[in-house]
């Protein structure tokens, strides 16, 4: 069913604008007729952009190019004419030149940027309505280009520092395959009339499996691969995932400081801008990155309309480092729990920094030693029938 904005009148002649789902234009008039609206327009939300979501980088360039004109003095629509203008990229020039349409059917720049789905994040259409709200919305896009400058720094760090060992695990791949498919089936002539030891029998029916069924073997892979991918769309398999990734050696405690350093900086950023807590609790939660610890956020938000502190309703969260925790109280008795936050989130991307590297800095010598040991196995198992041939030339 396709969605629509709407400018409408009521009775008393009130302009009313709003999002609307309907099955077309005069069942979207029939619903209005029946809360008391009288239809003027309406645009029909386009699903193709509404799904395409922009990259954190793109999101940084768009707010500091925002705030950059905004506080020269120039228009929001001129603005954001501007900024589509500049775009090079197809798919991005369409998410502006929707915003723009929906600014000049008077729609505020939060909601016209809501009516697009998932292009923009939830945290920066929530600043831009508090921005708006407090008539600094120059200064708030600022503040969240600076904040996703730094998550997409943190990313492409943590990105870059993958890229040695995935490269490490597709070598692996490699000479394993070689080994296997080339090497192996050079001596299985050789052995035909030798009674062979059993390391020498399995190496030599893996092979003679891979050589002839390779096709079931990469059907076996993209299987697996479909199940594992479709089970984490449900979320309970996804929850039980993040959960495992949270509390596996090394990797997880790398992964927690880079969820509660988002977590931290999202959380601060909503919190200077006047966003009351419960409801920038709502929000963070989404930005979290990991559905185990989103999942405990109902409770937090209950502890803390129950009367408790952030410190003491964060506390339940299994997942957050729990530095977090001690930070947030101590913010809270001395009154600065905003440069707390935003301290404190400064501090896990240089740990997550340091974490990576010393997790990288562990990872390559102990791929090398099990490429080291495979190669080891595979030339044992070839040399083990060899010795018992020379063996018994020599009796």
């Amino acid at each position: 069913m396709p969605e629509y904005t709407y400018n409408a009148v009521a009775m008393d002649g009130t302009k009313k604008r709003g999002r609307l789902a309907a099955p077309d234009v005069p069942q979207l008039a029939a619903l209005l007729s029946e809360a008391g609206l009288f239809l003027v327009d309406q645009r029909v939300i386009d699903d193709k952009s509404k799904q395409k979501k922009l990259k954190t980088v793109e999101v940084a360039d768009f707010c500091r190019q925002l705030a950059a004109m905004l506080s020269s003095g120039i228009t929001l629509i001129r603005a954001m004419m501007i900024i589509a203008e500049r775009d090079a990229k197809p798919h991005v020039k369409r998410v502006y030149e929707a915003v723009i349409d929906e600014l000049r059917r008077g729609l505020p720049l939060s909601e016209a940027m809501a009516a697009q789905g998932k292009a923009f994040p939830e945290l920066l259409i929530s600043m831009i309505h508090a921005g708006e709200n407090s008539g600094g919305m120059d200064t708030v896009a600022s503040k969240m280009a600076e904040t996703y400058d730094k998550q997409h720094k943190l990313d492409s760090k943590i990105q870059s520092a993958s890229i040695y060992p995935i490269i490490l695990v597709v070598m692996i791949i490699a000479v394993i395959i070689v080994l296997f498919t080339f090497v192996i089936p050079q001596f299985q002539t050789m052995f035909e009339s030798m009674v062979l030891p059993l390391p020498t029998q399995i190496m030599m029916s893996i092979s003679h499996f891979l050589v002839n069924y390779w096709f079931l073997v990469i059907l076996g892979i993209v299987l697996i691969v479909a199940v594992f991918a479709a089970a984490l769309q449900q979320p309970g398999p996804k929850r039980r995932a993040d959960k495992l990734v949270l509390k596996m050696p090394k990797v997880g405690k790398l992964m927690q400081i880079v969820v509660t350093a988002r977590f931290a900086r999202t959380l601060s950023s909503l919190y200077v801008s006047g966003i009351p807590m419960i409801q920038a609790l709502n929000i963070v939660r989404n930005t979290v990155g990991n559905s185990y610890i989103e999942s405990q956020f109902d409770d937090v938000i209950t502890a803390l309309g129950n009367g408790g502190t952030l410190s003491q309703s964060l506390s339940i969260v299994d997942g957050f480092d729990r530095k977090l925790i001690s930070t947030i109280r101590i913010g809270e008795e001395s009154g600065r729990l905003e440069s707390m936050l935003e301290s404190i989130a400064d501090q896990y991307d240089y740990d997550s920094e340091m974490a990576t590297q010393r997790l990288v800095a562990l990872m390559e010598p102990t791929m090398i030693i099990v490429m080291a040991a495979v190669v080891a196995v595979v030339i044992i198992s070839v040399l083990l029938p060899m010795f018992s041939m020379y063996e018994s030339i020599g009796a």
